[in-house]
């Protein structure tokens, strides 16, 4: 029984301390005094309190429009939105604070949270990748604009971070349509990586799949369309070859070529020849 009435008092204690803090939060929001509610919410801020931090701000912000103090006040509410995890609205309010104040020192600082709070949202290389295109775009724009900036190396790997992703996904999807046997949008998302991607590390892959889905496809098209197709799995093998002749796919793709050039010369009846026989393959 003794046992029960002290957790009860205990109980009944840390209810009127939360009760307490709660109503010193209420009184100030209530008060009115716009000072008050200034320091206050810079100490919410200050010790991580940032919901509470930013409904202050929101109240007293009518109130100091045209005063100097405007601007610390809107930058960290700006900032509150980033520290709850509400990428989307601290963009939205950096964006803001960069556009109302355009001579700030940390308008700077501001734009670069802009577009990391973007990289923030950017999913796995599966999902839609529409924040990671808004980061780069928005990076990019950063390093035009602060050619000098400390934080351009930074800026710079995290582009390059979002573009390996990106690059990582066009190269998934040309998989997948090849495995799927849709080798005409396997072509197609494959030839579109390397125009995105041009310095890509997986372009003897990449170049291995086009020359091969496009073998397979004049392979599996109707007699209307095989001369075409083929000639297509001409260039392409051609193009590989000269590129990789020594990788582990060469012999394969040296398969397509010959065989393409094989058919169309059936097709043709003899006439065909590709202009590039003299190319050593």
């Amino acid at each position: 029984m003794k046992k029960r009435f002290v957790f009860a008092y205990m109980l009944a204690g840390f209810g009127l301390l939360v009760a307490s803090c709660k109503s010193e939060f209420e009184k100030i929001r209530a008060s009115g005094d716009t000072d008050k509610i200034y320091t206050k919410a810079f100490e919410y801020y200050e010790q991580e309190e940032y919901l509470r931090a930013q409904t202050l701000f929101e109240l007293i912000i009518p109130a100091y429009r045209g005063k100097p103090e405007l601007e610390k006040i809107y930058y960290t509410y700006a900032d509150t939105y980033y520290k709850l995890g509400k990428y989307i609205l601290a963009s939205y309010y950096y964006k803001n604070f960069s556009s109302t104040f355009p001579t700030s020192s940390l308008r700077e600082e501001a734009d670069f949270m802009a577009a990391y709070a973007n990289y923030q949202m950017s999913p796995g290389f599966r999902l839609e990748q529409t924040y990671t295109e808004k980061a780069i775009d928005e990076f990019q724009l950063f390093a035009n604009t602060y050619p000098n900036s400390a934080r351009l190396k930074e800026c710079n790997r995290l582009i390059d971070e979002m573009r390996l992703k990106l690059e990582k996904k066009a190269f998934e999807e040309g998989k997948l349509y090849f495995d799927l046997r849709q080798y005409q949008a396997s072509t197609v998302t494959f030839e579109n990586l390397l125009k995105d991607f041009p310095e890509t590390s997986n372009a003897e892959q990449v170049r291995y799949h086009i020359a091969k889905a496009t073998f397979l496809l004049a392979e599996n098209s109707v007699f209307e369309k095989q001369e075409e197709r083929y000639k297509k799995t001409v260039v392409y093998a051609k193009d590989y070859l000269e590129k990789f002749k020594d990788s582990d796919n060469s012999k394969e793709v040296k398969s397509f070529y010959d065989n393409s050039v094989k058919i169309l010369k059936s097709l043709t009846n003899g006439r065909y020849q590709d202009q590039s026989t003299g190319a050593g393959l």
